[in-house]
């Protein structure tokens, strides 16, 4: 078996020893008599098994006691829906700040249950850059503010925690989660789909200030309300028991390799070498975000002629770096290079960069 270099923006590349585990423990649990994924999600085994992932991660994060840990089914853009529907009561507005694709959707996902107030917005400038905090526009009883962390697409992550004030800060943190040290008592709400740094598609993790479950909301089915999602668990019905299990090891793993700490210099070296392969190409390859606000985790980037996209995508397969066609909203190239992506793999990429340049060039 040879496994390529996966720069896919996700599902992401998993760590080989995380698929390795998974493999060995997927024809039986320990002494369960079958599959982890054959289990009871109400047996000891796998209760056993979520709340080691809970631990875990509260332990990777530094998660205060006074933040409630959700393991939800679905992505990111669910909770986007969700959030509106918890945290903010009917009529009242609710700040975004859109920096890119996924920004956009989370307006579009909360427009039918909150009255959304478009604080900033850099599309002007084609999403390249992140609007100044001093400019933002704030509605006046705002239930929260809402920014997306990382965008995915576009390329461009904040860098600074931005000050809201007494407003809740919320933040999409899917595709940044546990890269860096964050200080999770900046925010009210964090939430993350798993598939780019946790684990797996098909679960999520939200991450709220047990104060805020205290809001009302607006009306909402049971299965929707984060409190009784709470008060069961993360078991209200049947979750996803094989992703929830994958996160578990996923997040053993980064604790074993080191923490966010150790993963913050990999990332921070991992993005200076690709960052540098475009930059020092002499235009032969271009990233036109505002360095201060690059992102460490997704490097979209374009070839200075189009008609070379094929050939840079076929030969780099050949080279054994796969997913590398950049997102149909904007075209070129992208790199994700999530916490499981390790630095030779990021230089194999560089070195095929420079290669590829000389000879096309």
């Amino acid at each position: 078996m040879s496994r390529a270099w996966n720069f896919s923006a996700g599902p992401a590349t998993l760590p080989e020893p995380v698929l390795r585990r998974a493999q060995s423990d997927m024809l039986e649990w320990r002494d369960a008599g079958a599959s982890i994924v054959e289990i009871s999600h109400r047996g000891p085994e796998f209760l056993e098994v979520a709340a080691d992932a809970e631990r875990a991660l509260r332990t990777l994060l530094s998660i205060p006691e006074d933040y409630a840990v959700l393991f939800t089914q679905g992505g990111a853009t669910t909770q986007q829906a969700l959030i509106p529907l918890n945290f903010a009561a009917p009529g009242q507005p609710a700040d975004y700040v859109v920096t890119g694709h996924w920004g956009k959707t989370a307006l579009k996902q909360a427009g039918p249950y909150v009255a959304t107030n478009i604080a900033a917005s850099s599309e002007a400038d084609r999403f390249r850059t992140i609007p100044a905090r001093n400019s933002w526009k704030l509605a006046a009883d705002s239930a929260y503010v809402h920014i997306t962390a990382n965008e995915t697409i576009h390329g461009v992550e904040f860098r600074d925690i931005p000050d809201t004030g007494n407003v809740p800060l919320v933040a999409d943190f899917s595709s940044s989660i546990a890269s860096e040290p964050l200080d999770i008592s900046k925010f009210g709400i964090l939430y993350a789909g798993a598939q780019k740094n946790l684990g797996p598609v098909g679960i999520s993790v939200v991450i709220v200030r047990r104060d805020l479950l205290e809001r009302a909301g607006q009306p909402r089915a049971d299965i929707f309300d984060y409190r009784s999602q709470l008060k069961a668990e993360s078991m209200l019905n049947t979750p996803p028991t094989w992703n929830w299990y994958m996160l578990g090891l996923t997040v053993q793993w980064m604790l074993d390799e080191g923490g966010v700490a150790e993963f913050a210099k990999r990332n921070a070296r991992k993005a200076a070498l690709l960052y540098a392969a475009i930059d020092d190409s002499n235009g032969f390859y271009k990233n036109d975000i505002d360095p201060a606000v690059r992102s460490r985790m997704n490097v979209p980037f374009f070839l200075r002629d189009e008609a070379l996209d094929k050939p840079f995508l076929a030969e780099a397969k050949d080279a054994g770096l796969i997913a590398l066609k950049g997102h149909r909203v904007l075209g070129g190239m992208r790199a994700s290079i999530y916490n499981a992506m390790p630095e030779q793999g990021v230089q194999a990429l560089a070195d095929f960069m420079r290669a590829f340049a000389k000879r096309h060039g």
